[in-house]
């Protein structure tokens, strides 16, 4: 087991004007923290500056590394990063840091334990949107409900874009893991779900992004059809587990 505490993952596309802020709130959080820590930034596919201002931050900020991934897709950027990371916990954070970083602590020891996978939740008690249009808020209900019909009943926000996983956990579901695209999170919840693993919803303050790359007409039809294929591959064993992993329970 790694020593060090805490894995970062940012998957990064076309991110040149959001990441630097984004890099320097989130370096100079964990610069103040007890933990050892590591912020991996996957750059998947961009056609701007992503790679360009990530290694020219990481120049002077050694906790910051840089990842090229070639092919395109969020879910392809978290899995290589996952797969990557060494720390003890590791945690997917959107290049936005629509979340504030200062709510990290919230899916960490001492505050929260016990846990496989910890969702950051937009919907669970005491969370709070801020700034959110009404149609954007009704999309999302509209994503959240496919999930919890076909594929994750009981959960409320699987879509957003902060979660934590214990590094064994992590290594287990990645390890498998197949959609490159937005609808990984569905598809690592329904292996974590299935295969026994903790999950609890953590609620956050979370700040409406204007920037979005949702599609309102198409994605929840391909949503749809993305949660169909993750079940059919679980019932034709794609996703069988290839090492026995003990939960942290």
């Amino acid at each position: 087991m790694s020593n060090l505490f805490l894995s970062l993952i940012i998957p990064a596309h076309n991110e040149e004007k959001r990441l630097p802020p984004t890099l320097k709130a989130v370096d100079a959080y964990l610069g103040k923290q007890p933990y050892t820590s590591e912020i991996i930034v996957v750059e998947n596919g961009s056609q701007d500056l992503t790679a360009v201002v990530t290694e020219a931050f990481a120049a002077d900020h050694p906790r910051v590394r840089l990842i090229r991934e070639h092919g395109r897709g969020k879910g392809l950027a978290v899995r290589r990063g996952m797969r990557e990371a060494r720390g003890q916990y590791r945690f997917i954070c959107d290049a936005d840091l629509s979340m504030p970083i200062e709510e990290l602590a919230k899916f960490l020891p001492p505050q929260l334990e016990g846990y496989d996978v910890a969702i950051g939740s937009r919907e669970a008690p005491g969370a709070r949107r801020y700034n959110e249009p009404l149609f954007r808020h009704a999309q999302g209900r509209v994503f959240s409900l496919l999930v919890k019909l076909f594929a994750m009943p009981g959960f409320e926000d699987t879509q957003c874009g902060f979660k934590c996983f214990r590094a064994e956990i992590a290594d287990d579901l990645f390890r498998v893991q197949v959609f490159d695209g937005m609808s990984f999170d569905v598809e690592v919840l329904y292996i974590a779900r299935k295969r026994g693993y903790r999950i609890v919803e953590v609620p956050i303050g979370w700040y409406y992004q204007s920037e979005s790359r949702v599609r309102p007409l198409t994605d929840p039809l391909r949503m749809l059809l993305d949660i169909l294929a993750i079940r059919r591959n679980w019932w034709r064993g794609r996703y069988e587990r290839k090492w026995k992993v003990e939960s942290g329970r």
